[in-house]
């Protein structure tokens, strides 16, 4: 793959922790890219041109036109995207097969486990229309363990694989929402110092502020916000 694109890379893209990990690679990279507004509170994932992109109607996608071979390429699901940008960047996604395991471990992780059980973790403590009790408990302690899990692989190292890679940036956007998620950040030192790390990366920094200007103060608030989010069926 080539170095460094003719043709700035379109970023499908709406202000959340997965959409972060996107805008803070590219940052990182120094790659020219286009932000394409995708607005999940109005629907703008179930439309066609975006569901030709991204079958699972979620953001971020992206579409290179500087693909494999010089052809666009598109590509879904964040950690693919920032798998893939790695390889084409040979940017902090190590080119060893030793190295590579361990970053692929951790991305996993956090796609599989950390971010999922995290957002579940704010659905019930900030959006479901009723309090449920055991849901509450089940995923806020769900992510005390996640935290735990993190806290410790973070022991005597700077970054969650030693050097700075994909797996820091796919776990950032969620880990700095710890607040949210009733943990007690003291409680995971090396987490606590981690995240100040990242926080003051530039890349970071001005990867954490994209998108800005389209995230609305109140957030997911009204009912057909929250039923285009949380009321998905089947079409």
């Amino acid at each position: 793959m080539s170095q460094a694109p003719a043709n700035p890379i379109d970023l499908y893209f709406w202000p959340t922790p997965n959409g972060y990990k996107i805008s803070i690679m590219l940052e990182e990279c120094g790659l020219p890219y286009n932000v394409v507004p995708v607005n999940i509170g109005k629907g703008d994932q179930f439309k066609p041109e975006f569901l030709a992109i991204s079958p699972n109607n979620r953001m971020p996608a992206i579409v290179d036109p500087d693909g494999p071979d010089g052809k666009p390429i598109s590509v879904f699901e964040s950690g693919a995207i920032l798998q893939y940008l790695g390889r084409k960047t040979g940017k902090f996604y190590p080119k060893d097969e030793r190295g590579r395991v361990a970053v692929d471990e951790w991305l996993f992780w956090q796609m599989g486990g950390f971010g999922p059980m995290l957002g579940q973790t704010h659905h019930f403590r900030l959006y479901a229309p009723e309090q449920v009790p055991y849901a509450i408990e089940r995923y806020t302690n769900e992510a005390n363990r996640l935290y735990g899990v993190l806290n410790k692989r973070l022991a005597g190292r700077d970054y969650i694989c030693g050097d700075y890679s994909i797996a820091d940036m796919a776990c950032i956007g969620w880990a700095r929402g710890w607040e949210r998620q009733g943990q007690d950040i003291k409680q995971f030192p090396h987490v606590g110092r981690w995240i100040e790390t990242m926080l003051a990366r530039p890349a970071v920094e001005r990867g954490l502020k994209v998108g800005e200007e389209l995230r609305s103060p109140a957030g997911i608030n009204t009912p057909e916000q929250k039923a285009v989010l949380f009321g998905q069926k089947a079409s």
